[in-house]
Parts: structure tokens; sequence; C-alpha cells
């Protein structure tokens, strides 16, 4: 089993936790746009309260170790590894949960490049214990505003996680799956399994979109969080998602190998 001094290393040695790519100025902007309640960065979270952007340096420092000093402007973020170590027990704790109950759950990612490999364990973990992995809205199409207009996308399931993939050109297949923050994916997904009668998931796993919009209708999330991402730990203060992962989201997917390992053997489910 891997234990929790190993994992705290490898936090540090990936920069998953301790100095992390995302920078300051990355971190601030996002702070800066949340306050304003753009929607890029609201990510489908409706704030109860007024956050401004103190608030949320206050919050992110407490919630994932950042700096709480708003003179801090540039350079590296930080994320303190005991955060992250004690957020992937409370996230595996509700895994177990899930697995217990044998509850429906549904798992996206708007990181697929890098996170597709993390949530698909999960997801064969919880299927093998009896839980009902869904995947609503296979193949609907999802029309999402990106910088460069509207884009159409297609809502697809690799091993039972869902991503938005581009229209395949002719003859060429499937596009690949995209990057995306947006909360319309889970939406559509949700509305699907809803008209279609169908189980609603007792749990949603992701990030991004996927927590925030399915915090936003009520339905209980868990999902990863980095430093430029504070809609999701907006949410999990305000009591409508229930668990932030504090990590750097985007470093090479093999390096999430140890916390699917970690959080697996903490929620006593197969691998």
């Amino acid at each position: 089993m891997l234990g929790t001094g190993a994992l705290r290393a490898h936090l540090l040695a990936a920069r998953l936790a301790g100095t992390v790519a995302t920078s300051r100025e990355v971190s601030l902007r996002s702070y800066r746009l949340f306050a304003a309640r753009d929607p890029r960065v609201t990510i489908g979270l409706d704030p109860e309260r007024t956050w401004k952007q103190h608030d949320l340096i206050a919050l992110m420092a407490d919630r994932c170790g950042v700096s709480d000093d708003p003179r801090h402007t540039s350079g590296p973020d930080v994320i303190d590894p005991e955060r992250t170590l004690a957020a992937l027990d409370a996230f595996a704790e509700r895994l177990a949960e899930a697995a217990r109950n044998r509850s429906p759950v549904l798992l996206g990612t708007g990181h697929p490049h890098r996170l597709i490999g993390f949530y698909a364990a999960l997801a064969d973990a919880l299927s093998a214990a009896g839980c009902v992995v869904l995947t609503p809205a296979h193949g609907d199409r999802v029309d999402i505003t990106t910088r460069f207009g509207l884009r159409t996308y297609n809502l697809d399931y690799v091993r039972g996680v869902a991503l938005v993939r581009a229209p395949g050109v002719p003859g060429a297949g499937r596009g690949a799956g995209v990057h995306t923050h947006s909360p319309l994916p889970v939406r559509a997904a949700l509305a699907s399994a809803a008209d279609v009668g169908g189980p609603l998931p007792e749990l949603v796993v992701g990030d991004h979109g996927w927590v925030c919009g399915a915090g936003q209708l009520g339905f209980e999330a868990i999902g990863l969080g980095d430093t430029d991402d504070p809609a999701l730990f907006v949410g999990e203060a305000e009591g409508r998602v229930s668990v932030v992962v504090p990590l750097d989201d985007a470093v090479r997917s093999d390096y999430y190998r140890p916390l699917t390992r970690y959080v697996l053997n903490r929620a006593c489910l197969s691998q």
C-alpha cells in the first residue's frame, strides 16, 4: 500500500503540490474574474454571497495553501501537500460510501488528456463494487462558447468517463477530447438522464464544470481543483460541493497513478 509519506514525496517531486506550474498571476486573474462573476470562471456556480478578490485570496490560502498576501503578485503558486493529502482522504471516504451503497455515479472531466486515466480507474473500481456508472447523453451535441466563438462538440464516454470531443473530420474518425471548463456537458448529461427516466447520479466525480455544474443543480459532487479554480472551492465553502482536492490538474497523466492507488486503497476498492 502506498503510504502517506511516499505520496507526499511524490506530490512534491511531480509538482502536483508544493511549488506548482500555475502562476500567481494566472490565479489572481481568475480571482478577479470570479469576483466579477465572469461565467468563464464561475463555471456553472451561482455564488450565494458576494466574493471580493481579497475574500478569494483568503479562501484559497485556507483551502490550498497559497499565499494570503495580496501584495504577492508574481511567481509560481504553491499548494500545501498536507491539504492535498487530507482532501484525498475525504475524497476516498466519499467514494467508499458510494461503493457501500452501490450508488449510481457519473464521472466526467474537462482535462481528458491529463486525467482520463485517474477517473477511469475510479469508474472501473466503482463498477466492480456494484455501482452503476452512468453514461447519459452519449453522442449528444453540446454547443459551447469558446474564445473562438460558438463551437459544437459531442459528448462521449471513455471507460465510463465523460468528455467532449470535436466532431471528426470526414474520413478521419472522431476528433480528440478537448479541454473545457464549461458546465454545459454535465447539464446535458443530467437533463438526458432525467428525460429518459433512468437513474440519476447520487455522486458526480470530476473537475471544472462537471463539479460546479452538478453541485449547483443539487447533486453531490467531488473533484480536483487547481489554484486558479476558485469556483470549486467557493462551492465547497458554500456547501454545494462536498470535497475538492487541491492539486495541479495539468501535469503528466502518469503522475496521477500514485494518487489513484492511494485513493483506491483508502476507499478499500479493488484496482
